[in-house]
């Protein structure tokens, strides 16, 4: 560390590659946020800055909120990430306890394949889940993308909560197990409190795929007011070869905002499940 006592190779080591890096993540939002508040005319004109608002308007936010089923869109994306996220959280709680602390033969197979199911890409699964949607009368509905999201959501979920519950001390659930309490009352009383940053951590994460999924939103979804937000403002908001611009970097600054959000307050829980997860 006394190499970076003197200022300049403080600023060469650490300021200069933190300001590059903070630039190249923040400057996306930058960019959405002054094209959705830049009239028309400065969108297509050639002359002054382009990264300058000269005469700032929130009429983009207005068509986006008023003239289009944005809210729809917005309330559709909040409920099938939610549901999603509980559903599968509910199903990895189960899982990774049962393969981490029930210790049954082949457990570790078992959890090497659920690792390896997260591998499957999601353009390939969505083929035959496609038929089972169709088959099941749930096209072009929520419920199509609720069942269908827990498919890649639970196994990563189940992974990084085997992780976690594996740097829990089994002493405790033996003296549980002494004293007469069952399996569910040891994961509801002692597992999950004690695993709270890991379960947050996983429920991040899934909310995070939830929200930004779209092969899935775009080959399930094909009404208006079913769609994401994800597929509907790359769908709904451009005509032909007519991009809006303004309402679409609206749409998808309003899009990315409860993510950020959900990040910014969870941020410690997170980074502290993923240690617990990866520690060994």
């Amino acid at each position: 560390m006394d190499f970076l006592q003197s200022v300049p190779r403080r600023v060469v080591t650490v300021w200069l590659p933190l300001g590059i890096f903070v630039f190249v993540l923040l400057f996306p939002f930058y960019w959405m946020a002054i094209t959705s508040i830049k009239p028309d005319a400065e969108l297509i004109s050639r002359e002054g800055n382009p990264f300058l608002v000269v005469g700032p308007t929130l009429a983009h936010f207005k068509k986006l909120l008023f003239e289009t089923d944005y809210p729809a869109w917005l309330w559709n994306t909040v409920l099938v990430s939610v549901v999603s996220t509980f559903v599968s959280l509910a199903a990895a709680v189960l899982a990774a306890y049962a393969i981490e602390r029930l210790r049954f033969r082949g457990a570790r197979q078992v959890g090497l394949a659920i690792f390896l199911a997260y591998l499957v890409p999601p353009s390939i699964l969505f083929i035959p889940l496609a038929a089972l949607v169709f088959e099941l009368g749930l096209f072009d509905s929520r419920m199509a993308l609720i069942l269908t999201y827990p498919t890649f959501l639970i196994p990563f979920c189940t992974w990084l909560l085997m992780g976690y519950f594996r740097t829990i001390p089994y002493e405790l659930e033996e003296c549980a197990l002494i004293d007469g309490a069952t399996r569910l009352q040891i994961l509801r009383k002692i597992i999950l409190p004690l695993a709270v940053p890991g379960l947050i951590s996983a429920g991040i994460f899934a909310f995070t795929l939830s929200w930004n999924e779209f092969i899935y939103a775009l080959t399930f979804v094909s009404s208006s007011e079913v769609k994401t937000v994800s597929v509907a403002v790359v769908t709904e908001l451009v005509e032909g070869d007519i991009y809006h611009w303004g309402p679409l970097m609206a749409g998808a600054l309003l899009g990315s905002l409860p993510v950020a959000v959900v990040y910014s307050f969870f941020v410690e829980y997170y980074v502290s499940g993923l240690t617990g997860a990866v520690k060994e």
